[in-house]
């Protein structure tokens, strides 16, 4: 097992230029009323740090890790997703929703089947169904359908990602930990851009999305650092 000490060591380094993108962003705090590819570079540019924090690592790494390739993959779609988002109210929401979609895909590929988990499982599924049943009144056309997959395949998502977390025994990663908290940050950030949207203002709404979003999608490539195999005896499923 490897030291939280250890991890900031090695890894905070590789870092440095994604905190100092996100702080730019919410420095300069681009009015989104005003999209334009300037904003879009802005909002991206701590997704393009995280793809240079897995590139920093050697493209051996990542050739030889389906999993951090995965995430690598996810982390592209994500920023495609982003510039979408950017010009949402001019026809875009859609394009990013698919976006991230893959991401979420993606990223579910690479946390991987085992262990299956299947109570964790139906937990997210519950969890799933009330936050669509709380968006559905609020939901018409395409949106209905769209959201309702969309909901699937990031309460899917998070499961996996949640599954393999053991926080005690000497089969405890901190990349199991960063990839379920990376997960559950993205899930909390999607929440807050779809209750805005589909049901009712939320305050300071900009803020919550775009700090959780950040930190999960650092979580989540901070996961992707050490090989995900599977341990042997996971225990419970």
């Amino acid at each position: 097992m490897v030291s939280p000490v250890t991890v900031v060591k090695s890894e905070g380094p590789k870092l440095v230029p994604f905190f100092k993108a996100t702080c730019i962003y919410f420095v300069l705090w681009l009015p989104s009323s005003s999209p334009s590819w300037f904003s879009a570079l802005i909002k991206c540019l701590p997704i393009f740090c995280l793809w240079l924090f897995l590139l920093a690592h050697g493209l051996g790494f990542l050739l030889a890790r389906p999993s951090a390739t995965r995430i690598f993959v996810g982390l592209v779609f994500s920023a495609l997703g982003d510039a979408f988002l950017i010009w949402q109210d001019h026809g875009y929401f859609v394009h990013g929703l698919l976006m991230f979609a893959v991401t979420h895909i993606l990223y579910a590929s690479a946390f991987g089947m085992r262990p299956l988990a299947l109570r964790t499982g139906l937990m997210m599924a519950v969890l799933s169904g009330l936050c669509y049943a709380i968006l559905y009144p609020g939901l018409s056309g395409a949106f209905t359908y769209l959201v309702g997959v969309y909901v699937a395949l990031i309460g899917f998502m998070g499961w996996r990602a949640i599954a393999g977390l053991r926080l005690v025994g000497a089969a405890w990663r901190w990349t199991e930990l960063a990839g379920g908290s990376g997960a559950l940050l993205f899930m909390i950030s999607d929440l807050v851009i779809a209750l805005d949207k589909f049901r009712f203002p939320v305050p300071y709404s900009r803020v919550l999305i775009m700090s959780t979003y950040y930190a999960a999608q650092m979580l989540i490539a901070l996961s992707a650092v050490e090989s995900r195999e599977p341990a042997e005896n996971y225990g419970q499923i």
